[in-house]
């Protein structure tokens, strides 16, 4: 649940893809509900119950994986937690960003706080310390198979005992000097809190929060650049009336009308004869069943996302009211891949009514404008050469949105034996958002130029808004510029901050 405006309160139930994004990328404190530590003292007692009768608990008095049928005596179970998280510690390649990895602190802290993993309750102490002093491990990127984050995760546990790398203040150091620089001391273990740490899918939970975040304000963003294209197509707005999303009930179609009646509120384009043409393209024509299809994927992807992050998908799983700890698969993800790769999917669909919206708007013969907007005829390239990026953006989605595959897996001796690939499908996502902005400042940029050559038809009071905040940061085109500064401006400083988002929604 949210806290003030400087902390957010993590209670295990209700954390949200805004206030991770938010933890993960303004530096906002956490702080950890009385009630929810209270819980996880309680399930801990299932498991001081369990090494006092020797019970068989798998990865507490046995082996994992492969080793699983393997007693352990329990003077070693101290240090056989802190074994689970060297022996884990395997991940390669590139560092994951900053965010991503305080994002995956921030759900393996709230998945903690539910109390069926058992972990002691110093174990959260530490994640919300580490995070509220700016420690962040580094956290190699390849690792996981979408079956638990293990080798992702047990970096991160491994630096909170003092062990691997942290960055601190973007300097990156042996993890005890910046425990000791941030005033920390290494986390201790108990039985079982090793694995508590690790055996999880908080890294793809977490960077699916941090993609859905951002799938949602692309969502904002490309409505409001479609209805820019409208104004400067002088579209016919008759496809989004509710009667026809009533018609039918297509899911999301309804939430896409209505965002777009929103918009252009109070146009002149809903005053009879002010359209340009009876139907326009589909580009137009059909923004709220395209972008109507990416509003339900994301409510889709968001139900499959809630269950990682306001869940727990710790193996086995602490039942404290009855006692009991079982063996449970609730770490497989084979739903979060597949709902994020339908978001990456119909990201691609939004992104190429885009692209068929700009050139409609470049073309003399649909739009009723000069060739290519510019001012100056066809001795001038105007916005023609734009085409070839705007494709080349088109391109980079598409390629991003592969869908990953479940398949086969050899580990652990056959016991282990299929993978979802979550985190490929989150990460996709993730890497989707800033050409889909790209996109999107280019489309509102050739807009604008429509809206300003089109005539003296009455905006909305929202588009003039866009209009204004696009036009302090882009002057038109009076003769033929390069427009990368230009673009990548506007993408920096009103798409990717949020700002246009909140100025005009």
């Amino acid at each position: 649940m949210e806290g003030k405006a400087d902390s957010i309160v993590l209670n295990g139930r209700a954390l949200t893809p805004a206030a991770t994004a938010r933890i993960a990328r303004t530096g906002c404190r956490v702080a950890l509900d009385p009630a929810a530590l209270e819980r996880m003292a309680t399930a801990r007692q299932v498991i001081e119950k369990a090494l006092v009768t020797g019970a068989p608990v798998y990865g507490l008095t046995t082996g994992l994986g492969s080793r699983a049928t393997h007693s352990l005596p329990r003077e070693v179970l101290e240090e056989f937690s802190r074994l689970t998280l060297r022996g884990r510690s395997h991940a390669l390649g590139p560092p994951l960003p900053r965010a991503a990895v305080r994002a995956a602190m921030a759900v393996r802290l709230n998945g903690l706080l539910l109390g069926a993993a058992g972990a002691s309750p110093s174990v959260a102490l530490a994640l919300a310390d580490a995070l509220n002093a700016g420690l962040t491990p580094v956290v190699p990127a390849l690792g996981s198979i979408g079956a638990g984050d293990l080798c992702l995760l047990a970096h991160i546990g491994l630096a909170l005992i003092g062990e691997g790398e942290m960055d601190l203040g973007g300097a990156v150091m042996p993890a005890a000097k910046a425990l000791e620089k941030a005033g920390l001391k290494a986390l201790e273990l108990g039985p079982k809190d090793g694995l508590a740490l690790c055996n999880a899918s908080s890294v793809s939970a977490g960077i699916g929060a941090l993609a859905l975040h951002d799938a949602r304000q692309v969502w904002d963003l490309a409505n409001i650049a479609a209805a820019l294209s409208y104004e400067g197509f002088r579209a016919n707005p008759g496809p989004l009336d509710a009667r026809l999303a009533r018609l039918h009930p297509q899911p999301g179609q309804a939430e896409a009308a209505a965002a777009m009646r929103g918009l252009l509120e109070g146009s002149e384009l809903f005053t009879p004869g002010a359209a340009r043409r009876l139907q326009d393209p589909l580009s137009l024509r059909c923004v709220a069943q395209v972008h109507g299809a990416l509003h339900a994927v994301m409510d889709f992807a968001a139900q499959a996302l809630d269950a990682e992050v306001n869940g727990d998908s710790s193996n086995p799983a602490v039942l404290a009211a009855d006692g009991e700890i079982l063996s449970t698969g609730n770490f497989h993800t084979p739903l979060l891949a597949i709902a994020f790769d339908a978001v990456s999917q119909a990201c691609v669909q939004t992104a190429n009514l885009g692209l068929a919206r700009i050139s409609k708007l470049l073309l003399a013969r649909l739009s009723g404008l000069p060739a290519n907007l510019s001012p100056r005829g066809e001795t001038r390239s105007g916005f023609a050469p734009l085409m070839k990026p705007a494709e080349a953006l088109i391109a980079e989605i598409e390629h991003q949105a592969q869908p990953v595959r479940g398949g086969l897996s050899l580990s652990a001796d056959g016991v282990e034996d299929h993978m979802t690939h979550a985190p490929q499908a989150v990460m996709k996502l993730a890497r989707i958002a800033e050409p889909m902005r790209l996109l999107i400042a280019t489309e509102l940029t050739i807009a604008s130029q429509a809206v300003e050559m089109r005539g003296a038809i009455q905006l909305g009071p929202r588009m003039r808004q866009v209009l204004r905040e696009v036009r302090a940061l882009v002057a038109p085109l009076d003769d033929d510029r390069p427009l990368s500064g230009d673009i990548a401006r506007l993408e920096a400083t009103l798409l990717a901050s949020g700002r246009l988002s909140r100025d005009v929604i």
